[in-house]
């Protein structure tokens, strides 16, 4: 009977890790292969403030290099990191010193909870902060396995309880909003999102 018990936990294990392999993969391909025949890679699907978000197809997918009519660098087109470059140089006709890096890297580790983010000029607040996310911050994420490079987004909506953004990017089938949970304890603001390393402001 316990030889039984065993072959069959054996045969169980084995078919549950096939299904995990399964969704994990169909996730993986549904994000950064596939392309959604609805729209065509440049077409407008959302904006903020006039400033427009481009589908961009499978994650992955580059254009080319979008510079601004001054030579400023907005990023690749249409990942994320151009949108809310393009964002911030055309809203608020600021321009970071540093306009290089990957989506995570506009989080400076470094960089204490509301104290200035000198690469991108911009102040920067950590997940968890005391100060409450606004309308306009530029929210970071992390890295995963499926995205190595992190993803940035503009927080477009601040309620009591929550957060919705808008970006750019975010996969050929997802929508470009989103909402988070948004908790106040021991008095700090946290996006309730593990990958959610801050986000960053304009200087009043």
């Amino acid at each position: 009977m316990k030889l039984f018990h065993t072959k069959y936990f054996k045969k169980l294990s084995f078919v549950v890790g096939i299904l995990i392999i399964f969704v994990l993969s169909s996730s993986w391909l549904f994000k950064h292969v596939l392309n959604n025949l609805a729209y065509k890679i440049g077409h407008p699907v959302d904006s903020l403030n006039s400033v427009i978000v481009y589908y961009n197809g499978p994650v992955s997918n580059v254009v080319e290099r979008n510079l601004a009519p001054d030579g400023y660098n907005l990023g690749l087109k249409y990942q994320c990191v151009e949108f809310v470059k393009r964002y911030y140089y055309q809203h608020y006709k600021h321009k970071m010193p540093d306009s290089y890096g990957h989506a995570k890297d506009f989080f400076d580790p470094k960089v204490k909870d509301g104290e200035l983010n000198k690469r991108r000029n911009l102040i920067q607040y950590t997940n968890s902060s005391k100060s409450k996310p606004k309308v306009g911050d530029l929210l970071v994420f992390d890295g995963n396995i499926f995205n190595k490079y992190g993803h940035v987004a503009i927080i477009s909506k601040v309620n009591q309880d929550k957060i919705e953004i808008i970006q750019q990017n975010p996969g050929p089938y997802a929508s470009s909003r989103a909402e988070f949970k948004l908790t106040y304890k021991e008095n700090l603001y946290k996006v309730d999102y593990d990958e959610i390393l801050g986000w960053l402001r304009i200087k009043e």
